[in-house]
């Protein structure tokens, strides 16, 4: 771990309250910790809203009986191999399959291919995971 810096700070009692519930339900044993990963995760945040490289996964649930919807994601996720490092593909039932595919690129463009994936007919749901390459987060 890097060097490390104590910091006071000063906070309303219920406020603090808030956190310590928090911090208990989070299953974290002291604020330090508990705070530092509030902070990065206002990080990956910004880095997302700044449109700056990230990383993430693509989740979609879907029927594979519909028409042409195999094919039409294929096509989009052949599309954007530049950004797209692996796919894995699980067969829930008979009808349904769960594809989960990991990204890397700028923010912008990772939203913008899991909304195009998941607007097809027959994706039942689509969801994306956001996270960070990491480099600004120690």
């Amino acid at each position: 771990m890097a060097d490390l810096e104590r910091l006071s700070i000063s906070i309303e009692r219920p406020l603090l309250e808030r956190l310590e519930v928090l911090r208990k339900e989070a299953g974290y044993g002291n604020r330090s910790e508990f705070l530092r990963d509030m902070i990065r995760g206002r990080l990956v945040d910004r880095a997302w809203e700044l449109d700056e490289e990230a990383i993430g996964t693509i989740t979609l649930v879907y029927d594979h009986h519909t028409r042409g919807l195999g094919e039409k994601l294929t096509a989009l996720q052949h599309d954007h191999h530049e950004v797209i490092l692996a796919t894995t593909h699980v067969h829930l039932d008979h009808h349904h399959c769960v594809e989960v595919i990991l990204v890397r690129g700028r923010a912008a463009q990772i939203r913008a291919i899991a909304d195009g994936l998941g607007k097809h007919k027959g994706v039942l749901h689509g969801g994306l995971s956001m996270s960070s390459t990491g480099k600004e987060l120690a």
